[in-house]
Order: structure tokens, then sequence, then C-alpha cells
């Protein structure tokens, strides 16, 4: 089957869209954290506590982007900078395609951020968690937005009244 090509997103919308992420998964992480904190009076103290509170949180992040992409295929700073990721068939991500990306994107960052890095030469602006996820990012077109579409709407409702002539939206009658 063959796909229409779609604009491929390079690295600063990425970066900029992790950016907006990060913002919010780390409030996230604090509400999570917060009910361990208030039963513990405090960070967790034992070794092993800490382990199992640390495995807590990845769950929690874990959770947060697989949710994303399973549903809608954007979180939220990808909505902003208008990407969504599809399978490779561009089709929305299985549990096992966004779990897979969510482990590899850590695996691209803990390598220092080369794995981001390679879509700068890559032809196909595929990170290394695209490449092993079988996943993409997509350029998700632009639409209009409400406001716009009104601000159309009217002007179609307001150029022609029943007399023929044209009617101003805000006259200034205060009525």
């Amino acid at each position: 089957m063959t796909l229409p090509a779609r604009p491929l997103p390079g690295l600063l919308r990425r970066l900029a869209a992790i950016a907006y992420d990060m913002l919010l998964l780390t409030a996230v992480l604090m509400l999570a954290a917060l009910p361990v904190v208030l039963i513990n009076n405090g960070p967790p103290r034992t070794a092993w506590a800490l382990i199992l509170f640390r495995a807590y949180l990845l769950g929690v992040a874990l959770a947060f982007f697989t949710w994303f992409w399973m549903h809608g295929g954007q979180t939220l700073g990808m909505r902003a900078w208008r990407l969504r990721v599809v399978g490779a068939d561009h089709r929305p991500l299985t549990w096992r395609q966004a779990s897979g990306r969510f482990f590899a994107a850590a695996l691209s960052w803990a390598c220092l951020g080369v794995g981001y890095l390679s879509i700068l030469f890559d032809e196909q602006r595929l990170a290394w968690h695209d490449r092993l996820s079988g996943t993409r990012l997509i350029l998700v077109q632009k639409t209009a937005t409400g406001n716009q579409a009104a601000r159309r709407n009217n002007t179609k409702v307001n150029s022609k009244n029943s007399n023929g002539g044209s009617i101003a939206p805000n006259s200034g009658d205060m009525s």
C-alpha cells in the first residue's frame, strides 16, 4: 500500500514538544509522589523502598506516554507542535509499539541524545527509538480553528442581507 507523502518533522520541533511534555510530566510525577511522601513523612529512606519508589514513578511515566500515544497518537506537547506518532504503516500504536518507543526513547537520551541527533542524518528523519519501535512521527496538517471557521462563516452570512446590501458584524449598535 502506497501512502501519501507527508512533511517530516525535524529535530527542533521534536525537542520543543519534548520540553512541553516534560513540564506536564513533572507535574504528574509530583502528584503521583505526593501520597508516598505523605505516608512516609518524607521520601523513601531504605534502599529497597527507594528502588520501588523509582520503579513506581517510571511506571507512571510509562503510563502517561503510552496512554497518549495509543489514544490519538499525541501528547499535549505533540499536539501543540502538530506532531503525531503512528506505526510504520500509519496506523495507531499498539501497546507493544508504545512501550517499546518509551524505553527506546530512554535509550536515545541515555546515549547523550545521539539517538535524537540521528534525525539530522537520517533520510526519513527517524530517531533511534522510531526505528527500534517501528514507529514514526508525522506532521499534522493545520486545520482551521473554531475562531477562523466562525469568522469565515460570519463573513459569508454577513456579506449579503435581504436587501442585497452588506451588514457589518459589529456596527456599534449596543442594544
